[in-house]
């Protein structure tokens, strides 16, 4: 069984397997984590982020760590929130299951996911939380690969809206 931790702290100095990147659809970095996850790996992230062609929202695709800890990057495109009314809720929930199948299939054990589509995409950070921790253990509910999850949050109000979740 995998063990569900929250942290507060910088993601791109997370000693794990994968971190998670909450990315723009470009994938050629821009704002918060997304920004200091492409400052952190230095610039072969954004030349192998070149040739990827972009990625939908609710998808993942996954490069090297280059100059980060982690081996792997995943970059999921969460939704930004419009109200609800326009699929969020199910697009957020397909960005952690597809991070999670990408971290599995790359023989990943460890992974740390931000909140993704909390900041400048104004996903409400609880409703955020809710959708992260379910798709989690409904995940590692049939799967026995990964044996660490990491909810790495940035700010308090995010750690502790998990800590009181899990």
């Amino acid at each position: 069984m995998a063990h569900i931790e929250v942290i507060q702290a910088d993601i791109t100095q997370l000693n794990v397997d994968v971190i998670v990147n909450a990315a723009n659809s470009s994938l050629l970095g821009g704002g918060g984590v997304d920004g200091a996850i492409h400052r952190a790996a230095g610039p072969g992230l954004l030349a192998e982020c070149i040739t990827l062609g972009g990625c939908p929202t609710g998808e993942a695709k996954i490069t090297k760590g280059y100059n980060l800890k982690a081996k792997f990057v995943i970059h999921t495109v969460g939704p930004v929130w419009r109200g609800g009314q326009n699929n969020e809720t199910a697009l957020l929930a397909s960005c952690y299951r597809q991070s999670l199948l990408l971290a599995v299939q790359n023989n990943c054990t460890s992974i740390a996911f931000p909140n993704i589509s909390t900041g400048v995409y104004g996903f409400p950070k609880n409703k955020a939380a809710e959708i992260a921790t379910r798709e989690t253990d409904q995940f590692l509910a049939g799967n026995k690969t990964l044996v660490q999850v990491l909810f790495c949050c940035f700010d308090s109000e995010n750690y502790h809206l998990y800590k009181q979740l899990l």
